[in-house]
Order: C-alpha cells, then sequence, then structure tokens
C-alpha cells in the first residue's frame, strides 16, 4: 500500500514526510481492517513531523481524523460489517482497568495508546482500529467533511466541556483554526454568544461567516466579560490575557497538546475570584459519541480543503503558516 511517513523529524518546509510502498497491515482479533477513504491534517501530526512529539517508532504513518470503509474483520470483532463506514480517532485504545478508565476517565488512562503516534495512523491505504475505539458516522455528512470531526471536532468538544460551558453563555475563542471552527457552531447551537480572537485574515472571515458575535485580537479585551474561554492557539504567552478576559469563576481551558512557554501568572490580575485554568487531555470515547451525535443533528458544516495523499507535506507547511481555511483533508482513493 501507499502510505505517507516521517522518515526523520524536521521543519516541515525541509518535507520530513516521504511516500513509501509498505505491507498492509492486518487484523487481529478484535480489530478492524479499514480501507482509508480520507484522513484530516490535524497540528498534532504537525508536532510529529517535526518533533515536538518524538516518534514512537521509526517510519510512522501520521494521521488520526479517519474515514474509511471496513475491509476485513478480525475475530470476535461484531460491532460492524464488512462495507461499514467508519471512523479512526487519536485515542486508539486503554487497559480498561485503571482507576481512570474505571471511572469514566479513560483519557487519563497512563497505559492508552494513540493513532498515528503510538500505531500508524491513516495517511496511508489502510489502517487498523479495534472494534470497540471504531466510530459510527452521521449519514448526514461526507467523508471529507466527516474527517476534520475525529479529532478537531471531538477535541473541541472535550474543551467546551472542560471549560464548564452551558447553553446561553458567553464564550471566548483564542485562535480560530481546524478546532475552533467546528466548535463555534456546536455554541451558536446552544445559543451562546461567541466572542472570536484571531490574527488571520482567513480565520476572521470564517469566523464572521459563522456567526461569531465579536472578532478581535488576542490582546484586546473582549466586549463583556467571558463565563469562559478556550485557547486552541499553542501559543503560551495568550494565557495571562485569556484569564484577564474572564468573568469571576470563569474557567479557560487549553485545547492543545503542545503549548509553548506560559510566561508567570500575576495572582490578583488573573487567577483570584476562582478563575481557573485547565487543560484537556485527548478524549473518552463518550466525548466522541456524544459529538458526533450532536454534529448529525446541527449538522455541522466543515470548511476543508481538498489535498492528495501525495501532498501531505505542503498542507501541514499550510497549516503551520495559518494559509488554511478550515482544515486540509487528504484524499487517499
Amino acid at each position: 500500500m501507499r502510505a505517507i511517513v516521517v522518515e526523520r523529524p524536521a521543519p516541515i518546509e525541509t518535507g520530513p514526510l516521504h511516500l513509501i510502498e509498505k505491507a498492509a497491515p492486518v487484523p487481529v482479533d478484535g480489530e478492524l481492517l479499514v480501507r482509508v477513504v480520507a484522513c484530516g491534517v490535524c497540528r498534532t501530526d504537525l508536532h510529529l513531523a517535526e518533533g515536538d512529539l518524538a516518534p514512537k517508532h521509526s517510519r510512522m504513518v501520521p494521521g488520526h481524523e479517519i474515514v474509511g470503509v471496513v475491509e476485513r474483520l478480525g475475530a470476535q470483532s461484531g460491532r460492524f460489517r464488512v462495507g461499514d463506514r467508519v471512523g479512526i480517532a487519536w485515542l486508539r485504545e486503554t487497559d480498561a482497568t485503571c482507576k481512570y478508565c474505571r471511572s469514566g476517565r479513560e483519557n487519563l488512562c497512563p497505559n492508552a495508546r494513540f493513532t498515528g503516534w503510538d500505531a500508524d495512523g491513516g495517511y496511508a491505504e489502510y489502517a487498523v482500529v479495534r472494534d470497540d475505539f471504531a466510530y459510527a458516522l452521521p449519514a448526514a455528512i461526507d467523508d471529507e467533511h466527516a474527517a476534520p470531526l475525529l479529532c478537531a471536532g471531538i477535541i473541541g468538544y472535550r474543551a467546551i466541556k472542560r471549560a464548564g460551558i452551558a447553553p446561553g453563555a458567553t464564550v471566548g475563542l483564542y485562535g480560530f483554526g481546524g478546532s475552533a471552527h467546528l466548535a463555534i457552531q456546536v455554541l451558536k447551537h446552544w445559543n451562546c454568544r461567541v466572542f472570536v480572537m484571531s490574527r488571520g485574515g482567513i480565520h476572521r472571515e470564517l469566523a464572521e461567516t459563522l456567526g461569531a458575535d465579536w472578532i478581535g485580537d488576542a490582546t484586546q479585551s473582549p466586549p463583556a466579560p467571558l463565563d469562559a474561554a478556550i485557547l486552541f492557539a499553542p501559543a503560551g504567552e495568550l494565557v495571562p490575557p485569556v484569564l484577564r478576559a474572564l468573568d469571576r469563576g470563569g474557567i479557560a481551558a487549553v485545547a492543545g497538546i503542545y503549548l509553548s512557554a506560559i510566561p508567570p501568572l500575576d495572582y490578583a490580575r488573573e487567577l483570584f475570584y476562582e478563575r481557573e485554568l485547565r487543560s484537556v487531555t485527548a478524549n473518552t470515547r463518550a466525548d466522541g459519541e456524544e459529538f458526533l451525535k450532536i454534529a448529525g443533528e446541527i449538522p455541522i458544516t466543515t470548511s476543508t480543503v481538498a489535498m492528495p495523499l501525495e501532498e501531505a507535506n505542503r498542507a501541514l507547511t499550510m497549516l503551520k503558516h495559518d494559509e488554511l481555511r478550515g482544515t486540509a483533508v487528504l484524499h487517499v482513493e
């Protein structure tokens, strides 16, 4: 099969991803072999390609926003049938026995493994997934537009939950890329007032199209104190202004797997009055199922840029330089 691999992590502009031929994976007991149709391009893939996240083995295949068709069933796989459309996301498996798994927090499992980091992902013609970690996808959303839901969408929804956002809240979104443009649709569906802080022209245009109530720069004070905020940009220097924008008791959630250094915080200005700063770590399968159900009900519209598999380096370069209006999706077929 054709597959894109990380040969040696390096700045994405140098082209660290290479197209190779390799054997297709074989599903073991409890797994599905999935013929990949499309795979979304995520910032985590960029961190992997550039070495911010060290690949777990050589020639790693990135990609964890995978939409495909079940090609073959391993023994003891009963949830899906050959020919079913399924999604594969970042969370690949957990141990199911630790205190986190047993308390509904499997995203914190110390033995969790992740698609496109611990095991090969979807920048390839085939991928395998455990039957119990595959997702059924909303019928109303086609393959290309479903792909970003599987990480950008699910993580954005997890961030909404971590920020304690309730219908009707006033919310700030800092950074407006692949994840934020999906989160805002959930928030507007919940009749929230949404302020978007973004430096990019194309991102501001998209935010306006999707109903943002105010659009400004991250250094500006929003028009009203925020009940909650989500920081999507991987910029630690934005944490202080995000916290200052919160109302008393407000919660800020950091949605990325990577964040640059946070500068010293002024307790009185930025944390007092029970303001909170929370991280977001992966997601539970329940998060994914809840979000995909909501996505189908709205139905969520994803802004995508279609590219062939061979252009993975260019897709990640455009992501790095904020040149994408939404999410790049690699078409594998």
